[in-house]
């Protein structure tokens, strides 16, 4: 690919890495968060309950036309 050897694959990525070394917590922080978000809303119910509440319904009161 590139005309990229391994050898030159790893000097890439070690100065990759010596660049960003300080970034990679952050980022493998981040992407945990990422991923565990995605599982969190796979796993949870997908409907919408839009029903109102009784209490809220008898709180306000009852628009009349003029």
């Amino acid at each position: 690919m590139f005309g990229l050897g391994l050898g030159e694959l790893v000097i890439v990525l070690l100065i990759l890495i010596i660049l960003f070394s300080r970034r990679l917590p952050d980022l493998g922080d981040s992407l945990g968060k990422g991923i565990r978000r995605f599982r969190r809303s796979l796993k949870e119910s997908e409907e919408i309950d839009i029903t109102p509440d009784d209490a809220a319904s008898k709180d306000k009161p009852a628009k009349n036309p003029p």
